[in-house]
Parts: C-alpha cells; structure tokens; sequence
C-alpha cells in the first residue's frame, strides 16, 4: 500500500504560472506604435501612449455604460471628438475628412512646440545653472548641442497660437493657409539647425561619455515622466523630421479641400516654400555631414616624422569625393592590411587604421598626392617598383586644346594580376614623388576609382587652365634625329630647329607643312637668330659659327655651308641679348673648376661683306681687344640686364660689369635672410627676371625676390617648386618651371600655383628672358608704359623681332588686337614665345582660350599645393 504523499512532495506538483506577463514586453500588435492609441487595453505602451497625446489615464474596467471610442481619445486628437455632433450632421464625409486633417495640422504643432519647451526646460535652462558642465565650457556646449532650439520654440509658437486660436473660433475650421503663409516664410531656423544638428550629437555623445556626471544627469532627466521615455537624441531629431512632415499633412488638407476654397490656391504655395527649406536643409546638412567628416578624419591622422602636410580638411569647401579600401599585398611588412583611400576634391590620401586604448588612429601610409600630380596607370604593365622616373604613354595623351598631360582612362584588363587582384599604380610627381601599386577586389571596384579621379582631375584643370599648347609639329623629330632647340623668328610665324643631324625650318602657319631641312651639319644643341643683322648662329659639336639668312636653301641644305663663318671653338653654350642698348653674343667656354666669357658685337649687314667677319671686338681704351673676362667656377646660364650681365654659376648669380669687367656677386652677403641660398651649395641658379626695380632669382629648389643692393626684398615671398625644373620661362604675371614631368606655373605677385601641365620627357627648347618688365604696368586700369628704344640700340633699322609689334601680343595670339587697357606689358627687347618639346611633339605655349591676363585660380588653396605643417 503506497504512502500518502509528504506535504513537499504535495507542493512539488503543484503546477507553476505560465503564460505572458504583458507589462514586460513589446505590444504584440503589428499596427501598435507610440504616436497612437493602441486598440487592445493590456497594450504595454498604454500608460506612454496616453501620455504623449495628452490623455488622462482611466481605469481599465469600467461600468456596461462605458463607450472606449468616444471616452478613450483625448478631446481634440480626433475633430469629430471635438464639436457637437449636430455640427458632425451638417458636413459631408469628404469636409470630414479635410477636418481630421486640418485637426492633425493643428494638434501635432502643439505637440511640436511642448516637445521644444521640454528641451528648453529640463535639458537647457537646468544645465545652464548647474555645475554639471564645467563652467569654462559650458556656454559653448549648450550652444553646440541646442544651436538654435530658441529661435525654433519663438517661430513655431506663435504659429501654434495662431493655429490654436483659429481652431477655437470655429468648430468648421474654414481655411488655414493665411496662417501658414504668414508663418512658414519665417522657417529659416530650420535650416540653420539641421546643418548643425550633426555637430550638437557629437558634441553631447562626447560629453556623456567623458563626464560622469553628465552622464548622471542624462540618466536622470530621461527617466522623468515628461520625457515621456524618450531619449534625448530623440528630441534633438525633432525639428528636422517636423519639416519634413509639413507638406505630407497639408497634401492631405489639400487633397480634400474643395476649388472654391482660398486655401485649394494658397496652400500649394506654401508646400513649395517648406520644400524648399527641405532642400536647403538636405543641401546644408549634406555640407555639414562633409565638413564633419572631414574634421573627424583630420582629427585622427597621424603622419610619418617628417612627412607631415596640411591637407586643409577643415577649409569650408573642402569636399570628399569618393573613399575605400584598396590592398597593398605586395609582400612588405603589413601585407594583407588594406588601405583605406580618401579621394578629396584636391589630393589622394592613403592611411592604414590602427586602433589602441584610447582613440582610432589613421596612420598616413605615404605622402598624399595633390590631384595635378597624380599620375595613374590602369593596366598589368606597371613601372618598376622604387623607380619614380618610370612613366607611361599614357601620361601624355592629345586633349582639349592639344593641351598636355590628360591623364584619361586606358583599356582594362579582367583579370587579376598573379592572382593578386586588380591593379592600379599611383605615380606622385615632383621632387619627393613615388610609384604605388595597389589591387582591388573587382574589376567595378577599380573602374569606380578611376573613373572619380578622372573625373575630378578634368574639374581641376579645367578650373585651372591657364595656359593651353599649340601643337608645332608632330610624328618628325623622331627616331635618331631629335630635336633639340628652337628659335622663333620672322615675327613669331617661323621656327628654327636644331637637331642631331642639322638644322630645320618650318612655318608654323601651315601646320600641315613638315618642317625642311636648310643646313647640314651635326649635332645642333643652340640656335638663335639676329633678324636685325640676318644672321642665324648655330652651335654645332662646340663649335659656334654663323649664317645669313639668304645663303639657306631649302633644296640644298649643303649650299649655306659655303658661307658659313667660324665665331668660337671649344664652346659650352652662347648667349645673345641686349645691354647698355646694343645687341651682343657672348660665347662661354666652362669647365668644371672655371669659365670665359667672350662677348663680341654684331656688324650691321651693310658694312659687312663676303669676305669681313660677322661680329667686331669691342674696343676698350683704344686698344683693339676683345671685351674677355674669367669667372673662376663653372658658368651654366647667361642673362642681359639693362646695363650689366648676370652669370649664373655655381657660385650664384655674378653681376658683370662690361664697361670696366668688375665681377661681383649679386646677393650681399652681410643679408642674413639669404642664408637660405648663401650657405646652401647643391641648389642651382638658373634664371633670373627683372620686374620693376626688383630682381626674381630662381634656383632648381626656390625662387625669391632681392633688390638692386642683393638684399632679399619680399622677406615672405618665396616659392618651393614642387619638382626639379631644369628651365624658366616668364609670360608676365606668370612664371612657368620646366622639368621632365610636368611644367609648373606659379603667379609672380603671389606665388600661387595657378595650374599643372603634366607629359613625357618634358624639354624647355627656348624661352627668352625680356630685361625688365613693369608689373605696375599690367593693371587693367590704365595703359601699360612702354619703355623707349635706345636710338642707338638698332643702327636705325627696324627693331628686331619681338620687341614692340603695335597690336600683337601672346595673350592674342594673332588674332585681333587687344585694346591698350587690356594688354599685358611687352616683353622689352625680347621674344615672347614659349617653345617645348615632349617625345616626338613640339609645342608652343599661349593663353587658354577666355583667359585675361593676371586671372588666377587659386590651386593652394583648392588643388596641388599641400602645405607642411
């Protein structure tokens, strides 16, 4: 017989509760949301839902009598709740249906406004009193955070009192456009806070998290039951999402308001003005979302020692393009880590993200690139690694213009490179440049890379246009007969070639014409020609010698040689120009350790004859001797100045004097702010322009302005080129730097960089340096000053070419002349063409089509120039 069950054994069987205890979950109901009353009475969002429409809660149980449809909704969420039903009777469904609308307009601004005031009175007027932010930072936190919350709790009021009072007087609330019309031009504090919404988050996110009694006091206020279980960043989200909710309640209105009504014409208008502070506020929040962005990232950058640049992130129009990862995955330490790119609207930036204790940190993984000096290679064929000389044809392609250095898309592969995926190579032009190859997973991935930087680097030249090229030749010069000078005369029209087997002229007016061969001589390396005297003057293995310009023949290029005239041998290079108001050649034999310098003088045409030499010595005291001096380091440029010649060496510039020979250098020593050159020995000078009373020295690293004593006259004026040019040119107000890869154009007054002109084995075939230049001159408003001729300086012929043409200038490059005020001031007594070669073309330089002289872009500030830190 079986015992009867122990009283624990009795409580063990009793069963447990099972079931939903409803008070701790979600509403089951798929429909159920916050911002309305929820059909079933154990809803778990009863109590809050009441709350936020301003119900008084009622017991839940309630006599037979109780109606839940009219008892349950607070008087005024629902019009038909709100008047009698006699007035109900009256109207028809569809003036109902307009009703409930206008009723929702009316009762969510009153809601809009209470949930501005809350913010005002339980988040910013108890922190403005409090110790809770410390009081050197609080001022500018409650600004951060709040913005301009006042101005949108003054607007919006007297909208809500308006509505309020309009929907008090009428139980059939006729129109309300002429409220809204009044009201809704004044949202501009909309916009003002959306664009800064962004900001205040951050700031208040930042806060709670280092502020522990912030942070208390946050836990706190948001438990209270009138913030209604809702967080703060719920309420800072309010003003942008009530904007946006104005034209879907009017739609409403509208779409049941009959033709008749004021409002069927008044309310379309005023939906066109709150969409257009939609758009404002979408325009301005995106900017700030950029500007944020680029303040978070410029916050987190950590650059090599050494290598730090100022990528100016925080500049109001700075702009990120586009951004990704890419992979190195070229066997170096870090392999397999992708790098993150950051394209902006100026440079390429490449950072690796390393996270430590305290903060995410962006390390930049190599020197960012300025977009003008961004060369990319698309396909399998990449330069070899290290070597960042290596170039592509398709660095040089034809563009708009005939412009150099259009870096366009080349055919792409579809398939991965060893496996290793999809690469592009990155070639930084310029002194500190370098190549990268990095790989991306698809084949889309790197054509949307492409395509973006493509895209942006069109922007920036076309922006910075400056200067177009004019194709002189092409497909010629090739193979073993390169160019390797030129020399423009005849008034512009013809160009005189030096090559390795002879030298050719061509007519640049008709460029279907390939250029012919007048003399047959080896190795050219300099011509230049004299109109005034008719003389052209080769340099041919070191040997300088002339030939009148009637003695070429264009079908016997042997017959010219009969005449020539033997000048110098042994010659390391010649220079012809005017000083002192006469036209002289000075012929420089250099070596390593020393030069000389012999400077002779042209015979005018109708004294010299067949059988007389072409070029006099100049007599010193009455003794017939040649004007000779020694320079004692080796000389590499020669430039004429008004009275004296400059001699660039490894020294320096040294002024000559010619009358008495004295030789001294230009820059004075006892200057300490030339330190920068004077104890410097590895920098190169290389051109010098004399602009008003001033001197514009460049070297192959900078270029700087002294005055007539050599002392450094703009102390903050200097320019650090951003490659290695080997050739200046000056087309006035600009100053154009030649290296292999890319000429460089920079503003003489600013130093700005104004444009990038990237191609292949870039070479500066002639430029000739005008004495002096007015730069007072090239204001648009008044005439340039044209200095007088010497009258001495021509024999009483016509001036040489290049000199004052009446009506012609570069910036109109033959075609109508400009008025005075608008012509830039002339290059005195030289030639203003600018001639280079890349590969097998040669190009001139002139105007971009539309461009004014002096008109500048500023790159610096937009573009290439990144600035140290």
């Amino acid at each position: 017989m079986a015992e009867p069950p122990t009283p624990a054994s009795e409580e063990e069987n009793i069963p447990l509760p099972t079931g939903v205890f409803t008070l701790l979950t979600e509403c089951y109901s798929p429909t159920c949301s916050r911002d309305s009353l929820c059909y079933s009475i154990a809803c778990p969002r009863r109590l809050e839902q009441q709350s936020r429409l301003n119900m008084k809660p009622e017991p839940v149980l309630k006599n037979e009598d109780y109606q839940p449809e009219t008892e349950l909704i607070e008087p005024g969420t629902l019009w038909i709740h709100s008047v009698p039903q006699e007035v109900i009777d009256k109207v028809s469904e569809t003036e109902k249906k307009r009703q409930e609308a206008i009723n929702e307009v009316i009762y969510t601004e009153r809601d809009f406004v209470r949930d501005m005031e809350y913010l005002r009175d339980f988040w910013y007027k108890p922190l403005s009193t409090s110790d809770v932010i410390e009081e050197p930072r609080r001022t500018d936190f409650l600004q951060q955070v709040f913005w301009n919350i006042s101005e949108i709790i003054a607007v919006n009021s007297k909208l809500r009192d308006a509505l309020n009072k309009r929907q008090k007087g009428f139980a059939i609330v006729e129109k309300i456009s002429d409220i809204l019309i009044e009201h809704v031009r004044n949202f501009r504090p909309f916009v003002t806070y959306g664009a800064h919404q962004l900001y205040g988050k951050a700031e208040f996110e930042r806060e709670r998290t280092s502020n522990p009694a912030f942070a208390k006091f946050v836990d706190e206020t948001e438990r209270l039951p009138e913030s209604r279980k809702l967080e703060l960043n719920g309420y800072l989200t309010k003003p942008t999402t009530r904007l946006a909710r104005y034209p879907l309640l009017l739609d409403v209105v509208l779409k049941y308001t009959p033709e008749d009504n004021p409002d069927k014409t008044v309310l379309p208008e005023v939906i066109a003005i709150i969409r257009k502070f939609l758009v404002e506020v979408n325009f301005e929040t995106g900017k700030a979302e950029n500007r944020f962005s680029l303040l978070q990232l410029d916050q987190h950058l950590v650059f090599r020692p050494g290598e730090q640049a100022d990528l100016r992130l925080r500049d109001e129009n700075r702009e990120l393009v586009y951004k990704g990862a890419l992979s190195p995955k070229n066997g170096s330490s870090g392999a397999g880590e992708d790098l993150q790119l950051f394209l902006f609207d100026h440079a390429l930036l490449m950072v690796k993200a390393k996270s430590n204790s305290k903060s995410e940190q962006l390390r930049v993984y190599r020197k960012p690139i300025p977009l003008e000096l961004l060369i990319i290679i698309a396909d399998d064929d990449r330069p070899t690694k290290g070597t960042s000389s290596a170039r592509t044809k398709s660095a040089l392609v034809k563009g708009r213009s005939n412009s150099l250095g259009r870096n366009s898309p080349a055919p792409l592969s579809s398939t991965k490179a060893n496996g290793l995926g999809f690469p592009i190579t990155f070639v930084h032009l310029g002194r500190k440049g370098y190549n990268l190859t990095l790989y991306a997973n698809t084949p889309i991935s790197r054509k949307k890379w492409l395509e973006n930087i493509y895209k942006r680097q069109e922007v920036l030249r076309d922006r910075s246009a400056i200067f177009d090229m004019v194709t002189l030749s092409e497909n010629f010069f090739v193979g073993a007969n390169k160019v390797l000078c030129a020399c423009p005369f005849s008034g512009g029209n013809k160009v005189a070639y030096g090559t390795d087997d002879g030298v050719y002229i061509s007519d640049v007016r008709v460029l279907t014409q390939d250029p012919l061969k007048v003399l047959a001589i080896p190795d050219v390396t300099q011509v230049d020609v004299l109109e005034e005297y008719q003389l052209l003057i080769v340099l041919s293995e070191r040997t300088v010698m002339t030939f009148p310009l009637d003695a070429l023949d264009y079908t016997d290029p042997i017959a010219g040689l009969r005449r020539a005239k033997r000048v110098a041998s042994h010659t390391s290079f010649f220079k012809a120009g005017i000083c002192l108001g006469r036209t002289f050649v000075c012929v420089v034999k250099a070596s390593s350790l020393s030069s000389t310098i012999k400077v002779l003088e042209p015979i005018d045409q109708t004294v010299r004859g067949k059988n007389k030499p072409t070029f006099r010595k100049l007599l010193q005291g009455g003794n017939d001797t040649l004007k000779e001096f020694y320079i004692p380091t080796e000389s590499s440029s020669l430039h004429f100045l008004k009275t004296k010649l400059c001699v660039g060496c490894t020294k320096g510039f040294e002024i000559v004097d010619l009358e008495t020979l004295d030789t001294q250098g230009l820059l004075d020593p006892a200057d300490v702010s030339l330190d920068f050159v004077q104890k410097r020995e590895n920098v190169k000078p290389i051109a010098i322009y004399r602009i008003d009373g001033e001197f514009l020295l460049c070297y192959d690293e900078f270029a700087f302005f002294v005055n007539k004593s050599g002392w450094r006259s703009r102390p903050h004026w200097i320019v650090y080129w951003e490659g290695i040019p080997s050739a200046f040119a000056l087309h006035y107000p600009y100053v154009l730097a030649f290296e292999p890869t890319f000429i460089e154009v920079r503003h003489i007054e600013t130093g700005i960089l104004v444009q990038i002109i990237p191609g292949n084995n870039l070479r500066c075939l002639f430029a000739d340096s005008p004495p002096t230049v007015a730069s007072h001159s090239h204001s648009l408003s008044q005439p340039p000053q044209r200095s007088p001729i010497p009258q001495n300086s021509y024999n009483g012929q016509l001036p040489p070419y290049g000199t004052q043409r009446p009506g012609y200038d570069l910036y109109t490059m033959g075609g109508m002349p400009q008025p005075p005020h608008m012509r830039p001031p002339p290059a005195q007594n030289g030639r203003d063409e600018i001639i280079l070669v890349s590969e097998d073309r040669v190009f001139c330089v002139k105007l971009a089509t539309g461009v004014l002289p002096g008109q500048t872009y500023n790159m610096s500030q937009a573009s290439a120039s990144l600035v140290p830190r």
